[in-house]
């Protein structure tokens, strides 16, 4: 009989998170949490968000009665430097927190697991991994050209869900996910929508360059930016609100709860059915873009995340979407086992963990 990994999983968020104790794949023990937008944005320094984070890990651990000493592995969603990553795991070493502590706190979930998994990992001399991470960036040379000589495009994705839903739908339909066509749109609090060809994504949609999500604002259009940063009207935090806090359904509406937008709909708020639509059309005119990249030959379209749990969305993306390709709706987020699973091929020999040195800086102009 193999043996059995015991792995302590950190996946935090920017509006949920989980916590687990895995043993190989199977969930034994595991804490969610979700977060208030408005608490979550008044953590204003590293130490704020990492006391705010590490007190729901040490809760977790303490309640759970588990060792960490006795955990073969931590698997974390988390993030070193700014660059160009594969997909598959990373080591958490100090170098990757240090490169973490140097860069603004961004994505604050990223930002937390990081400093946490890496200082476990430290305390208790256990190995900690990355993997499929978010700035994983494996698209085709042909996209990375951009309409400014010299400037070549970034991407970053949900990478993590986004490969472990294809292994799922690829199962389902009697495929290998190594020898499969997927588009597949993950709908969160930020939403990423994909090219996924034969294990590896090679084309995306983030949330800078895609539909607007409930906390993101989406593809801004330049002369915007060029009125905000050249009118001495705006301050920097003129530009910080309207750039990055008052977007998205959050901006609209005053929520970023689809759940409360859908109750607004039901009792008849023209303004969120109509906000709701708009951000459904630009996910399903993602999708259908991406379809070139296949040349319209694709197994099929997932819809996965927490926002395709609702019927409601899914049915106005699935509407102008399906004549393209079978649509299966993954509700949900599998980023726990996609996390357990990374890991435990590694330990077991499965997968080679990448080196990290090895990451492709990014610089303005090539």
């Amino acid at each position: 009989m193999a043996d059995i990994r015991k792995i302590l999983v950190i996946n935090l968020g920017s509006t949920s998170s989980k916590i687990a104790y895995c043993e190989n794949t199977d969930i034994i023990k595991q804490l969610e949490l979700s977060h208030d937008t408005k608490e979550l944005r008044a953590l204003k320094t590293p130490d704020a968000v990492f006391a705010y984070f590490n007190k729901y890990i040490t809760e977790f651990i303490e309640s759970s009665g588990l060792r960490v000493e006795d955990m073969d592995a931590i698997a974390v969603r988390g993030i070193g430097k700014s660059g160009a990553y594969r997909h598959g795991a990373y080591r958490l070493t100090p170098e990757v927190v240090s490169d973490c502590c140097s860069n603004p706190i961004g994505h604050i979930g990223l930002f937390a697991s990081t400093m946490i998994g890496g200082g476990l990992a430290a305390k208790y001399n256990i190995p900690a991994f990355l993997y499929d991470v978010v700035p994983t960036d494996e698209i085709l040379d042909v996209a990375r050209i951009s309409g400014i000589a010299g400037y070549q495009r970034r991407v970053a994705s949900h990478t993590l869900n986004c490969r472990a839903v294809a292994r799922k739908v690829a199962e389902q339909m009697g495929k290998d996910a190594d020898h499969a066509s997927f588009i597949i749109s993950h709908m969160g609090g930020g939403f990423g929508t994909m090219a996924y060809r034969d294990g590896v994504i090679i084309e995306t949609y983030s949330a800078e360059e895609g539909s607007f999500t409930p906390e993101r604002p989406g593809r801004i259009a330049n002369s915007l930016l060029t009125e905000l940063y050249t009118n001495p009207a705006y301050s920097k935090e003129d530009i910080q609100r309207i750039l990055k806090k008052d977007v998205g359904l959050y901006g609209h509406l005053g929520t970023s709860s689809c759940i409360e937008v859908e109750k607004r709909i039901a009792e008849g708020d023209a303004k969120a059915k109509q906000v709701y639509e708009a951000m459904a059309y630009q996910v399903a005119k993602d999708i259908c873009s991406l379809g070139a990249v296949f040349c319209g030959k694709v197994d099929a379209i997932i819809l996965t995340g927490g926002i395709a749990h609702s019927e409601m969305f899914t049915g106005m993306i699935r509407e102008r979407v399906e004549f393209l390709a079978p649509v299966k709706r993954v509700p949900g987020a599998f980023e726990i086992e996609a996390l357990a699973g990374g890991v435990m091929r590694v330990l077991n020999g499965e997968e080679q963990e990448n080196d990290y040195g090895e990451v492709r800086d990014y610089v303005m102009f090539q």
